[in-house]
């Protein structure tokens, strides 16, 4: 049974989250607070976090910070702002889905699903059977879902290495800003495209030796980008 971490600090909006999840057949633990929540989610192993943008003590941003330094399941927030530049600030620290409050149960229970299997999936995925991908000084684990450069392991959030392993199981072959969308985060190609130029950026200053001038994640103008092998 996948256990979720809900922090939550309206408790009316806590316990129907916790009673749809768990009529969909999750185990679901509630806290109250950023730091409490906070706690659990580094001490205790957990599938999937769910959490709320203002909470007492340490807000959601934080929390997802921390959670990134040392963990890589997936986190959705559930908020009432809608602004886009917080979307992109949750985004940016390595958050997966994004709901905006008032919400329909039913949805969440569907993108928690929906987010778990797509988790699975890629976790699970190989690339012609091989757990760890190479290519010139650039590895992906699989397993570990680890990235290195030249034997110097990087630290990527969940979204950078899924598009990154992405490029490298698919070198040569141009993906659009939508079509990347689509496949990392699951969600159609009405979203914020700025979402995955910000990642693109972050992943280039990791992998290129000079960032400005890529060579191995290039810009396709027009079109989008591509991995060159």
């Amino acid at each position: 049974m996948k256990h979720i971490l809900i922090v939550e600090d309206d408790v009316s909006i806590a316990k129907v989250e916790k009673r749809y999840l768990e009529m969909a057949g999750f185990k679901v633990t509630l806290e109250y607070t950023g730091i409490d929540g906070l706690k659990r989610a580094l001490t205790e192993d957990f599938d999937f976090i769910i959490l709320d943008l203002m909470l007492p003590g340490v807000d959601g941003f934080q929390i997802i910070e921390r959670i990134r330094e040392k963990k890589n399941i997936p986190v959705m927030m559930i908020s009432a702002r809608e602004e886009d530049f917080i979307k992109m600030r949750a985004f940016e620290l390595g958050l997966d889905d994004y709901l905006t409050k008032p919400f329909s149960p039913n949805e969440l229970v569907a993108r928690v699903k929906g987010r778990l299997s797509r988790f699975e999936s890629l976790v699970g995925s190989s690339n012609n059977n091989k757990q760890v991908i190479e290519d010139r000084g650039v590895i992906a684990d699989q397993k570990s879902r680890r990235a290195f450069v030249n034997d110097k392991e990087v630290v990527m959030t969940n979204k950078e290495y899924d598009i990154l392993l992405l490029f490298m199981t698919n070198p040569n072959i141009v993906f659009s800003k939508e079509q990347i969308f689509e496949r990392i985060w699951g969600l159609n190609s009405e979203g914020d495209m700025s979402t995955v130029t910000v990642h693109i950026r972050r992943i280039r200053e990791k992998l290129e030796f000079d960032p400005s001038k890529p060579k191995r994640i290039t810009t396709v103008w027009g079109i989008g980008y591509i991995y060159n092998k």
